[in-house]
């Protein structure tokens, strides 16, 4: 059975980590809690516990069944369950893990929700624009076919638009389709560099940038909390960002603590990828030797700098969308009406 491309939503998976967390602290066996698990299971979820059933009556680990669905856990999740199962602490992991999928998630709806005002914008714009297509550009443009006016570039562009809708219909919608699967395709392929590109927008870098520090402490924090070693933390954290220069920054910080330096000099080196705060706290838990704790701070920090700059930056992009979506719509329009104030001229003049 192919693993590679299964997957699970947030809720089920943060369903199935506390199950398995609570069955675990309570003192049953993990084959038994599997076990059980899997009367109420189906789907995706089924099959997983299926595999992670086989693995265990073999004599596997948990981790080794996790490897298996990449679509499902990331590398920083398997790890910290590899971590555990050989340090004996899996129920404790799994709580952290089930509890930083809930800040997560919480984070994730944070963005979603400042997402869906200029997302209905946007819906109501392509609506508008499709209603003035199909029903008042026919009706116009055949009233100018019939006075045989000459008509502006605008408004020839807008009549052809609405041609080919209204009389193609069936392959406008055909190419349509074929294009939002294409996109949704080339997306799942190369999701970075399409977020990346995306995310290097003036109201978004930083807010982005903000977004993948705060991500990628709360990642550290739990790898070091689990024992896991600070360059393989490093690595693994890399992982979890898409911006290209925090990747990069991270990467060095990683070879300079391979090196026998610290991550603050790394961080300190990269000043304009990390913040002041995050290099003074990660510099203070070093030397304290709390630097797990420390992570967590910065983590906490930064979610809360995010929000902040979450409802800034829709604050600014709703008038902004305003203007621009009212601008196009009042640009066809206008494409519209010009011509009809040429003829007025023309019947006023000949008067």
């Amino acid at each position: 059975m192919k693993t590679e491309n299964i997957s699970l939503s947030n809720k089920d998976k943060l369903g199935l980590l506390s199950n398995l967390s609570t069955m675990l602290s309570a003192g049953m066996p993990l084959l038994e809690t599997v076990e059980a698990l899997l009367e109420d299971s189906k789907g995706s979820q089924k099959k997983l516990l299926e595999t992670l059933r086989g693995d265990l009556t073999q004599g596997k680990h948990i981790y080794f069944t996790f490897y298996k669905f990449p679509n499902i856990f990331s590398k920083v999740t398997t790890n910290l369950i590899k971590a555990s199962e050989e340090t004996g602490t899996l129920d404790v992991t799994l709580k952290d893990i089930k509890n930083n999928m809930k800040k997560d998630m919480e984070f994730t709806d944070k963005i979603k929700s400042a997402m869906i005002y200029p997302m209905f914008v946007v819906i109501v714009f392509f609506i508008v624009l499709l209603m003035i297509l199909i029903v008042v550009v026919p009706k116009i443009a055949s009233v100018f076919s019939r006075l045989n006016v000459t008509l502006p570039l605008p408004t020839k562009i807008l009549i052809f638009m609405s041609n080919t809708i209204v009389h193609n219909t069936i392959p406008v919608i055909i190419l349509t389709a074929i294009f939002i699967i294409g996109v949704y395709f080339l997306y799942n392929k190369q999701k970075k560099w399409i977020l990346g590109i995306f995310l290097k927008l003036p109201l978004l870098s930083n807010l982005s940038r903000d977004i993948d520090l705060t991500i990628f402490s709360r990642s550290l924090y739990l790898l070091l909390s689990a024992g896991i070693p600070i360059s393989t933390a490093l690595e693994l954290a890399e992982d979890v960002v898409f911006n290209k220069d925090i990747a990069m920054a991270i990467r060095h910080t990683k070879d300079l603590v391979m090196g026998g330096k610290k991550i603050a000099e790394g961080f300190k080196d990269r000043k304009t990828v990390f913040p002041t705060i995050m290099i003074r706290i990660t510099e203070a838990g070093e030397r304290s030797g709390s630097l797990d704790k420390s992570l967590e701070e910065v983590s906490e920090f930064l979610d809360y700098q995010v929000s902040g700059r979450l409802k800034t930056v829709t604050a600014l992009l709703e008038p902004i969308l305003l203007v621009v979506m009212g601008g196009m719509v009042g640009g066809m329009m206008l494409a519209i009406i010009a011509p009809i104030y040429g003829l007025i001229g023309q019947v006023g003049s000949a008067r």
